[in-house]
């Protein structure tokens, strides 16, 4: 049977290319002996290689499967049988997870230092912050002003009486929304401008021991210092940040750097951004960066000519530049949509329906009237997302590179939702996101050049097709 061949890029090191290979083995194939009944590990030309036959339990098909330890990732798979195509695509699947699982641990051992020329010299939030911070960064617009809203709520009636509340809170979520912008950027580090356009990464992968030393030994204060005297040696005098200047700087303060991998990396953000704007056809919205290495994006803005994309150093560092662009598109679409103005628009009508015609069944049941409103709400909310990754799309032209970056950002959630038994859950929880194998089965069935010509319906349909699958109902 014909192979099919499957490359992954990763950040990882020749010795950690290896390294994931024994963690794959270790983790994934030898805890399942009914499926992986026999391993090999061997050399080709100079590069690991692991083997396995994948089977099923009645025998009717095997897959061979080869993953060469290179980079990028060379995945072979060789099946029995031409019809089994999605067994084919979900063995990938699996490699491509574990590989990223493998990935995410040699992150938590990397030393990363990033600047934006002319800008605040700030400390790295590390991946360890991880939930917290994604929470608190990009946690759903809905769900804050929801849950925000309905403890004001309360404090509201009792000062200003039903009617005199209603019109305060929509008028206070109004202006939440039109300053939508204004209270992201309060939370970013940096700003990207023409003239400072550039992010600059240093990355440093060391073995366990010796990047628990350097915790150990160096705080806040000292790791700022190391970062201003890298600044000063280079972006101050007009050169760029180098791995090599980076360690005699260590040296300096006395530890001797013995990573893995050194990676100098300089991501020209504001070009990226004006790109996807163009393509878009609406105005550059400003930029704003986040110093912390959780891989993610948002956008907002009561307009496209008052939009803000907000970007995290973590996303420039796991990415590709052609993914963050997909990425970005997605937030375009946002964008261009205006979906925080119609979002709100939705929220506040809920509202005021709770108020007057649905008030009977609020009074007979809030909590199950709050669980069946926020449900409907955030169920609606899927299809703008779905929307927003239709329209990256349509924009950028990239479909499959968006599902790969999905894949990358994701892929904890999407492991989540391949083992669940069923997928139902995943679309009727708090979140306005549909689930990210729907997402990502979407982008990859997409061809290119596409011309819909209502993306909102053509989403919508698409997020209750997704739902009824996952309920058994073709």
């Amino acid at each position: 049977m014909s192979a099919e061949l499957n490359t992954i890029e990763t950040e990882l090191s020749r010795g950690h290319l290896e390294e994931a290979l024994d963690f794959i083995k270790e983790y994934y194939l030898l805890p399942q002996p009914e499926r992986f009944p026999q391993l090999r590990m061997y050399t080709r030309d100079g590069y690991k290689v692991l083997n396995y036959p994948a089977q099923d339990k009645t025998g009717e098909w095997t897959v061979d499967v080869e993953i060469t330890a290179r980079q990028p990732f060379q995945v072979k798979l060789t099946p029995s049988r031409p019809d089994i195509q999605e067994v084919v695509n979900r063995l990938s699947e699996e490699v491509f997870i574990a590989i990223q699982y493998f990935e995410d641990l040699i992150r938590q051992s990397t030393l990363y230092f990033a600047w934006v020329e002319g800008k605040e010299i700030i400390p790295e939030k590390p991946p360890t912050q991880r939930k917290k911070t994604s929470f608190k960064i990009f946690g759903s617009n809905l769900l804050l002003i929801y849950l925000l809203f309905f403890g004001v709520n309360i404090v509201l009636f009792l000062l200003l009486g039903m009617y005199a509340a209603v019109a305060a809170i929509l008028g206070v979520q109004l202006v939440i929304v039109l300053l939508s912008d204004r209270i992201l950027d309060k939370t970013a580090d940096w700003t990207i401008t023409p003239e400072n356009p550039r992010v600059h990464i240093l990355e440093y992968q060391l073995p366990v021991e010796d990047f628990k030393e350097f915790q150990k030994k160096f705080g806040k204060d000292e790791v700022l210092k190391m970062k201003n005297e890298i600044y000063q040696r280079s972006l101050a005098q007009g050169q760029e940040p180098t791995c090599d200047l980076g360690e005699d700087i260590f040296q300096k303060y006395g530890f001797h750097c013995q990573a893995e991998e050194k990676v100098s990396k300089v991501v020209d953000v504001y070009r990226i951004v004006e790109t996807a704007a163009m393509k878009f056809g609406i105005p550059m919205p400003r930029i704003a960066v986040s110093n912390t290495m959780i891989a993610n994006a948002a956008a907002t803005g009561p307009s496209p000519s008052r939009g803000l994309v907000l970007i995290t150093t973590g996303l420039l560092v796991q990415l590709e530049e052609d993914e963050i662009l997909a990425v970005l598109g997605h937030e375009m679409g946002h964008l261009a949509g205006r979906d925080p103005l119609i979002l709100f628009t939705i929220i506040s009508l809920e509202f005021i329906l709770r108020f007057t015609l649905l008030l009977p069944l609020v009074i007979l049941s809030p909590i199950v009237y709050l669980i069946v409103a926020l449900g409907f709400i955030f169920f609606v909310a899927k299809f703008f997302e779905t929307r927003a990754d239709l329209l990256s799309a349509m924009k950028i032209g990239q479909p499959q590179v968006l599902a790969r970056a999905l894949r990358k950002i994701g892929y904890q959630r999407l492991q989540a939702e391949r083992i669940s038994p069923t997928r139902a859950p995943s679309w009727l929880n708090f979140d306005p996101h549909p689930p990210i194998y729907f997402r990502i089965d979407r982008l990859e069935r997409m061809k290119t050049p596409l011309d819909v010509k209502r993306p909102l319906l053509k989403s919508a349909r698409d997020v209750f097709d997704g739902f009824k699958r996952s309920l058994g109902i073709k």
